[in-house]
């Protein structure tokens, strides 16, 4: 029986760990976690993105993980809403990354203060 993407999104979500933003602030101010946007480019041209965030869509996340990501930092992953960079997280944890957090939705980030970059 093949699930539907929501039910996807919500299986990761349960799997994956939150971060809250202030807290996911803290971490990459100290260099020890980088944040990766798994939005479309549409998405990001229109309201930026975490000012040094690595931009990989969720569809080409299984192809340029491994070049791209550095598994000695925590891995912050963020969408619109959370869905999308749950199933993300869930493939990097599943595929040798040990720590591995869902940030959640990008307004969430920018509602608390956090750093933006316009792109």
């Amino acid at each position: 029986m093949n699930q539907s993407m929501m039910e996807m999104m919500a299986e990761a979500i349960k799997m994956v760990p939150a971060i809250a933003p202030g807290d996911a602030a803290e971490l990459l101010n100290k260099g020890t976690a980088m944040a990766v946007d798994v939005r479309n480019s549409g998405e990001v041209a229109k309201t930026g993105k975490i000012a040094g965030a690595l931009h990989i869509p969720l569809d080409q996340v299984p192809a340029s993980h491994a070049a791209a990501l550095d598994k000695d930092k925590t891995i912050l992953l963020y969408c619109a809403s959370g869905g999308r960079s749950a199933l993300a997280a869930k493939f990097l944890l599943e595929n040798g990354y040990n720590d591995v957090r869902n940030l959640g939705g990008f307004g969430e980030w920018a509602n608390s203060g956090g750093a933006v970059q316009q792109v």
